[in-house]
């Protein structure tokens, strides 16, 4: 062999590494131990990753209080069908932070008419209106999985529109000649499946639908049993969305010992078992009623609107911001409930109470 043909193979061999290696990530990596030891309950994480996330995750600081006293927005301002009970302070301080957490580029314009805020004309304006309402719900309903944290409209949008991690329904019909069957979307390098050949869409089946989300069955065949093999690939799709999702891999949910098993396991798989039955709840009952709201462009290929998934408020951070809580400060975003627990009302509760554990004066 010539020498111009060893450089050529050498350089060719050089080129097939890096390829080889660009889907790896770069050490070092450090692992954190959260479990027993010799139960494998062990976290890797890369520190560069986390740089980008700690710094994809930041926090807004949040506007002033506004004053709760004089009159309601509901009363002065037309066609204020949420957030009425708010005091006009209060009201023009949320629309003010709502643009800057979904439409600073664009302003109040993007949901609003300029000639006449109470017009219901433009389709963002009806679905803010609903995921007002969607918030206040996830923050009084369902504390099981968002705890006393919550979420604001910031958890999802990050100053965007349009939340960066949607999905839609994926078309996997059989294009053509159909004598191959369903084929799920496999052998699709999806993304959302980490670019394996499990089927593309563990949404629709889990997030939407309510199929049981397990790999092994509770009974022996033929007692009806029904967890197939492609049943398991749906939820291992979906266990893989989690994992990316959080920044985490499986054993922040899991135990090594029996990954089905529920004893010995950490809460925070409790924790991820209310945040899928969450999901499904918020698709069904305030996103997929938007479905003729939305304008044809907004839309999937099938017809559907984005729906929202583990990605969607977490973006690969364990805890959606790290855990930290915007809620604190935007109280009314969690309905009454919530408005009872800031600290400007404990104290007025105490001073309350004190009051009325005080003896009477005789006059």
């Amino acid at each position: 062999m010539s020498k111009n043909s060893l450089m050529f193979a050498a350089k060719l061999l050089g080129l097939a590494s890096v390829l080889l290696l660009s889907a790896c990530e770069r050490p070092p990596a450090t692992s954190v131990q959260h479990g027993y030891a010799g139960s494998g309950m062990v976290q890797v994480y890369n520190p560069r990753a986390v740089e980008k996330s700690i710094a994809a995750n930041e926090v807004p600081e949040a506007a002033p209080p506004a004053d709760a006293e004089g009159p309601k927005a509901g009363k002065i301002y037309q066609n204020v069908k949420v957030l009425g009970d708010l005091s006009v302070g209060q009201f023009t301080r949320l629309m003010a932070n709502m643009t800057a957490w979904i439409a600073p580029e664009q302003g109040c314009a993007y949901c609003h008419n300029p000639a006449n805020f109470a017009d219901d004309s433009k389709y963002t304006k009806v679905v803010a209106r609903k995921m007002v309402e969607m918030t206040q719900h996830i923050n009084t309903d369902w504390k099981s999985h968002v705890s006393q944290t919550g979420v604001t409209c910031y958890t999802c949008h990050r100053g965007n529109p349009v939340p960066k991690d949607i999905w839609f329904t994926a078309d996997n019909e059989p294009k053509g000649a159909n004598f191959i069957g369903d084929t799920a979307g496999q052998n699709k390098a999806a993304k959302t499946v980490g670019l394996s050949s499990l089927p593309n869409d563990p949404f629709t089946p889990f997030l939407l639908g309510k199929e049981e989300i397990r790999v092994n069955g509770n009974t022996a065949l033929p007692t009806g049993n029904r967890q197939s093999i492609k049943q398991a690939e749906w939820t291992f799709g979906l266990m893989m969305h989690m994992s990316s999702s959080l920044g985490v891999n499986c054993t922040y949910c899991h135990n090594t010992r029996s990954i089905a098993q529920w004893e010995g396991g950490p809460p925070q798989r409790v924790t991820a078992w209310h945040g899928i039955r969450m999901a499904r709840d918020l698709n069904l009952n305030y996103l997929t009623p938007l479905t003729d709201v939305f304008p044809a462009h907004r839309k999937g290929e099938l017809g559907d609107v984005a729906k929202l998934n583990c990605a969607t408020c977490h973006q690969g951070a364990y805890k959606p911001l790290f855990g930290a809580g915007m809620l604190k400060d935007h109280p009314e975003l969690g309905r009454d409930t919530q408005l009872a627990d800031t600290p400007p009302v404990k104290a007025a509760k105490a001073a309350l109470q004190a009051s009325a554990a005080a003896p009477a004066v005789k006059r």
